[in-house]
């Protein structure tokens, strides 16, 4: 028996480790034996732990999901549609902007065209597939520019006011019913001898842009 003995006293401690499961049923073990057997099967517990508190904390986050209807904020509201009617002279059914959510009084402005099923184009534009004309997609630009353009301050006159010229337009994507057409128009170049304003135009869906392109204004004084 002591030559066996010797063997698992000078073999390391990573080997007497499944060994001493077998030999703890038959024959006592050395201390040193015994201490590893523990060590081996100390961290069992510890990781099971970790399971258990890792999925605790996946339920509370799921618990805590905020509801789609109220994780978007809505449009901020800078001019509303009376406010709009007051500056543009357009009325039903073509005035093509619902609210201005950003505005800088001679400089750009920022507004929404709300596109509804019930829009009197749709019938015709086309039965079967909805689409937003891409002429009224650049009129509604072009009343946005009205906006920036008819305020006081530029010396805008809306009895005077023609929507002159467009250029490089581009559709990216059909605006269909459903959506909401964001347009910003930025005045580029001003030419008050003549009364012609250069704009820039963008109109996007969501961040996609649907729509770009150069718009020309031209202007009168009030007296005119």
């Amino acid at each position: 028996m002591s030559a066996p003995n010797s063997i698992f006293t000078t073999a390391p401690s990573r080997n007497l480790a499944p060994l001493s499961l077998h030999q703890s049923l038959s024959s006592p073990l050395s201390p040193r034996i015994t201490r590893s057997h523990s060590v081996a099967f100390r961290p069992k517990p510890r990781s099971s732990s970790l399971v258990f508190c890792s999925t605790d904390e996946s339920n509370t986050a799921a618990e805590k999901e905020i509801p789609i209807e109220l994780r978007y904020e809505a449009y901020p509201t800078v001019m509303d549609i009376n406010q709009i009617r007051e500056i543009l002279p357009h009325r039903f059914p073509f005035l093509l902007v619902d609210r201005v959510i950003e505005y800088t009084a001679g400089e750009s402005a920022v507004a929404i065209k709300n596109v509804t099923i019930n829009d009197n184009f749709f019938p015709g534009h086309f039965p079967e597939r909805p689409i937003m004309p891409g002429v009224l997609m650049v009129e509604a630009m072009a009343q946005v520019g009205g906006i920036v353009m008819l305020n006081p301050e530029v010396g805008g006159s809306k009895s005077n006011f023609f929507f002159a010229g467009v250029d490089k337009v581009r559709f990216r994507k059909p605006v269909i019913a459903g959506d909401t057409l964001v347009m910003r128009m930025t005045l580029v170049k001003l030419q008050k001898r003549f009364g012609i304003a250069k704009m820039e135009g963008k109109a996007y869906v969501g961040n996609t842009l649907v729509c770009e392109g150069e718009f020309l204004m031209a202007m009168g004084k009030e007296d005119e």
